[in-house]
């Protein structure tokens, strides 16, 4: 891991285990779904983060507050100072999600846990299924780093220009167009498929190997070099709700150091639901 950008955001499975009763250390398992993942068995001692109720708002579509990410530190008893190491379910894509929310609120030390829970579970370290508990703290935020974070408005403003880079993260079939979202979230669909125009299509899990872990630096530079994705060009990243995209976001930003990476939350989600934008595909209109 050294040879990538950021080689400090990115922990080993063997340092989470050498750092579970570390009080400066919060292991954070963020799941979509808790009761097939963290009930099951967790890192011991790792506190819960339900990224559908604790990182976005639950009545707006929105992330998180900066006063509701200011109670989720300190139910965790974090502080500013603490380091915060992040895995999940669904190979990683809600850690990320979260890693790249906290940091738009500035929190400094924030670590994915290569390989994320499956990693954890294939090593058979240790797990358990007790609910850890932890002395309140008074967490307070910086304020929100907007660069990190593209809305439609900036994605329209940057079509056609040759200075940015939009790179699609979802499955070649939702970026033709054959589907408007993965079989398994069929009915969350936009009303058009297909694509923004101008996006490159690069899998968000074209960036990791068999174990879930991320590929070699050299590796991870030629994939997206390929498809003219370069760290002279701004990037937007997008998928479908932002969660697949903000795991290329990290990619991009730490491991191989682009210089100005945003993600597109709203993502395909918004676009395609949008009223008047342009959209490309491929795929033959039924």
């Amino acid at each position: 891991m050294a040879d990538y950008a950021h080689p400090e955001v990115l922990v080993t499975t063997a340092w989470a285990e050498e750092h579970l009763n570390d009080p400066n250390v919060r292991i954070l398992e963020v799941d979509w779904d808790p009761s097939s993942a963290y009930e099951l068995g967790h890192v011991p001692g790792a506190a819960l983060i339900d990224w559908k109720t604790d990182i976005n708002d639950v009545i707006r579509r929105d992330i998180l507050s900066r006063e509701q990410f200011e109670k989720l530190m300190s139910r965790v008893g974090a502080t500013p100072q603490t380091t915060l190491a992040l895995y999940g379910d669904m190979r990683n894509w809600f850690a990320a999600f979260a890693f790249w929310t906290f940091k738009i609120y500035g929190h400094d030390d924030v670590r994915l846990i290569n390989g994320g829970r499956r990693k954890w579970i294939d090593e058979g370290r240790p797990t358990t299924t007790d609910a850890t508990k932890f002395t309140a703290s008074q967490y307070k935020a910086k304020d929100a780093n907007t660069k990190l974070r593209s809305f439609l408005p900036d994605v329209r403003q940057v079509l056609g220009r040759d200075d940015f880079s939009l790179v699609d993260v979802r499955s070649p079939a939702e970026f033709k167009g054959e589907i408007s979202a993965p079989p398994e979230y069929a009915n969350e669909g936009a009303q058009r498929a297909g694509h923004i125009p101008g996006a490159a299509n690069i899998p968000w899990a074209q960036a990791i190997q068999d174990d879930d872990t991320f590929k070699p630096v050299e590796e991870l530079r030629e994939l997206y070099k390929a498809k003219g994705v370069v760290p002279d060009r701004s990037v937007i990243t997008y998928c479908r709700i932002g969660e697949r995209s903000s795991h290329t976001w990290f990619v991009l930003t730490y491991l191989l150091g682009y210089p100005t990476v945003s993600n597109y939350d709203g993502s395909w989600s918004e676009w395609g639901n949008a009223v008047g934008v342009p959209v490309e595909r491929e795929a033959a209109v039924s």
